[in-house]
């Protein structure tokens, strides 16, 4: 079990630094080929690359337990799409038009999108931590957003930077509600039909398709910083769980600040590394918060209770339907518990615990 857990922690680093490699070598790649050309192979990559993914795992007998998609995930797969042909077009330009260590922390806004659309569209609660992160991020997004040099001008790159970021905020929440269906088919769909689409849009916008060795290099970017890095990612899931794995991955926007002063040789002013500050104590604040997250589980539990009616004594089955809400810290089984019964028989029974 120990070892497992070591390999999984391993996979969720690697998921990150998969995907942090992504916006330094776009930044080198982006200089021959046209943003939205480089968005539409980048998914084009992920979604082939999977493709393959999965025929390979299926021919030596590794096959997903997960139910395929279907009419009843038709409106969130289309918004998923849509979206995910927006999100890596204003990504590329904004790449081409500010720093790459830029991009890597402003990615971290995504955060700050993802949780603002899942309260104000889909209700869900954010805690008072959570809030606090998002506040940092949102300052450092917005130092970041500055041209620098005392004059207070927008950097047009970091506003399409965040624009992206708030396309994937959308995304995230619409991919959420099919995430029980089977992970390699999403992203081969995500990665397939929006390639394509922004395939078809580059060509409206009168942008070359690059040489094959350029694509063959889009290609293999895409597959491994979108669709490999999504594959180890679940794969980590499996003994990490979903909190920790994703405190583990939030380390990629580092990463890629990390990548890019290597590959690319940036030397960012001084507001950049204000902003940096802001976000690794954001970073923490969520990293706590993921660990400590709170979920909901729903138990049965079947009682079995003996009843006297006159001189009557039968049995009834009782199906007792508890939500319970849980708070799991470093493995602990402390938690709390709320109860909801429901008794599943004929009569009515009320019932407390």
């Amino acid at each position: 079990m120990l070892k497992a857990k070591k390999l999984a922690t391993v996979f969720a680093i690697l998921a990150a630094a998969l995907y942090a490699l992504n916006i330094p070598i776009s930044k080198l790649l982006l200089q021959n080929v046209g943003a939205t050309m480089m968005a539409a192979f980048l998914y084009l990559g992920a979604g082939i690359g999977m493709l393959l993914y999965h025929f390979f795992t299926s021919a030596v007998g590794k096959t997903s337990n997960k139910e395929p998609l279907t009419k009843k995930e038709l409106p969130y797969t289309v918004a998923m799409v849509v979206l995910d042909v927006a999100a890596p077009i204003l990504l590329m330009a904004g790449i081409s038009r500010t720093t790459s260590a830029n991009v890597s922390l402003l990615n971290n806004f995504e955060i700050v999108a993802t949780s603002l659309v899942a309260l104000l569209i889909f209700g869900e609660v954010i805690s008072k931590r959570l809030w606090f992160a998002i506040l940092l991020v949102t300052a450092a997004s917005m130092i970041l957003s500055f041209e620098g040099t005392g004059a207070f001008v927008f950097n047009e790159g970091s506003l399409l930077v965040l624009g992206a970021c708030l396309c994937w905020g959308v995304e995230n929440n619409c991919t959420k509600m099919i995430s029980h269906k089977s992970s390699e088919e999403i992203v081969v769909i995500k990665g397939c039909f929006s390639g394509l689409a922004s395939f078809l849009i580059a060509l409206l916008l009168g942008e070359k398709v690059p040489d094959l060795s350029l694509i063959a290099a889009i290609l293999l970017l895409g597959f491994v910083s979108y669709g490999l890095s999504i594959n180890f990612y679940i794969m980590a899931q499996k003994d990490l769980g979903a909190a920790k794995t994703s405190a583990y991955y939030s380390i990629a926007p580092f990463l890629g600040v990390a990548f890019s002063m290597l590959l690319v040789g940036e030397r960012p002013e001084w507001s950049f590394y204000l902003a940096l500050a802001l976000m690794v104590f954001s970073t923490v604040i969520l990293t706590k918060d993921t660990v400590e997250l709170q979920h909901n589980h729903e138990h049965e539990h079947i009682h079995c209770h003996a009843h006297a009616h006159g001189n009557l004594i039968h049995t009834h089955e009782h199906i007792h339907r508890h939500s319970h809400l849980h708070i799991h810290e470093d493995g602990t089984d402390s938690h709390l518990h709320s109860h909801v019964d429901l008794q599943d028989h004929n009569h009515p029974h009320p019932t407390r615990i």
